[in-house]
């Protein structure tokens, strides 16, 4: 019988989530994404009880971008998506990459506890997790 290797979410995330407030302008992300090469932030929560957003640098392209609109003028919050999808460390990559089709995602956050502690995308499942499998 051929036992496949389990590879977590843990085993292929980037351990470093870049997040940015809700009020701040999208001038801002573009500088936070250029300065730490990513291509995602995540908005923080205002408050305890509230739920943690995504910007993504295509939300950027759609609504800033292609409407000819000005980067300083509007704020993250104006653009971004939320509640954002997060998933376990602990998830396997084959039910992370199911789930990422079911609802359309790239990428999302690793979060324990309640907090963010990564980022995972398609690409570190595959070039990282399925590459080690063969």
């Amino acid at each position: 019988m051929n036992e496949r290797k389990l590879i977590r979410v843990a085993d292929v995330m980037k351990n470093d989530a870049h997040i940015i407030d809700g009020m701040d302008t999208i001038r801002d992300a573009i500088h936070l994404m250029k300065e730490n090469q990513v291509k995602t932030l995540i908005v923080d929560r205002r408050h305890d009880d509230d739920e943690y957003g995504i910007l993504l640098v295509a939300d950027i392209a759609r609504s800033v971008l292609a409407k000819d609109r000005a980067p300083e003028r509007i704020n993250v919050y104006e653009i971004m998506s939320k509640p954002v999808i997060s998933v376990p460390p602990q998830m396997d990559i084959r039910y992370c990459a199911r789930m990422f089709n079911q609802f359309q995602l790239t990428r999302a956050p690793v979060a324990e506890d309640g907090k963010i502690i990564g980022m995972v995308s398609f690409t570190d499942m595959v070039l990282k997790g399925l590459y080690d499998l063969y």
